[in-house]
């Protein structure tokens, strides 16, 4: 199945981009279900297609050589997940794998040199955005460099609760330690000292979010 012209001028990519031009290039494009676990990038492999999340949400990881977990990011909706190793040319930075069912649109190399040769708005567009995740990734450093574990449950559940319920994946402590840097009993002790202070509150397979104004105020303390 080829891309929908809607769904790519949802992707901020192609941000600038008339329906008329979308509809040119929307069948260079393929579309690629995968279901929970699915891994969909695997770490130091070359990539020859770049992917946009259509629907789901895509876990972006590193491991250690002993096993160890670290959660770069969670992908949503409109973002690549692979943009930088498929422009450079080098091998994938990261793992990405399925955190639920997702969808995906992939573009070859050669069709994608070809769009952008004759879309330029679409290079300026990468350049911001790839800026954006040195940002991001500037800011990932920092937490886990001067944050502490506290801190870092309180951002990780701040950002998480800005998902809408439809889109929102469930993050289990081994993930949300995998995000932290840390172990999955420390974000426990972590997750038990919110919900004492009334912050949160954890149920059984489920945690609500009872203060959001403390939540900020505990993120901005760290900061």
């Amino acid at each position: 199945m080829t891309a929908q012209i809607e769904t790519l001028s949802a992707i901020p990519y192609f941000g600038g981009i008339g329906p008329a031009d979308l509809g040119a290039i929307k069948d260079s494009f393929f579309e690629k279900a995968m279901e929970r676990g699915g891994l969909i990038l695997a770490e130091e492999e070359s990539s020859d297609v770049l992917y946009f999340i259509v629907s789901g949400a895509v876990k972006l990881f590193k491991t250690s050589a002993d096993g160890k977990e670290q959660i770069i990011d969670i992908a949503r909706p409109g973002q690549a997940i692979n943009d930088v190793p498929f422009f450079d040319g080098g091998p994938n930075l990261f793992g990405a794998q399925a955190m639920g069912a997702v969808v995906l649109y992939g573009v070859s190399k050669s069709d994608l040199e070809r769009i952008l040769q004759r879309y330029p708005q679409i290079t300026q567009n990468a350049n911001r955005i790839m800026a954006r995740q040195a940002r991001r990734l500037t800011a990932l450093v920092e937490d886990l460099s001067f944050k502490p574990v506290i801190g870092r449950v309180a951002k990780i559940l701040l950002e998480h609760s800005e998902d809408s319920p439809a889109t929102r994946p469930k993050l289990t402590q081994q993930e949300m330690a995998a995000m932290a840097g840390t172990a999955r009993e420390v974000v426990g002790r972590s997750l038990k000292s919110l919900a004492e202070e009334g912050v949160i509150r954890l149920e059984r397979n489920r945690l609500v979010i009872r203060d959001k104004k403390a939540l900020k105020e505990i993120v901005a303390a760290f900061s």
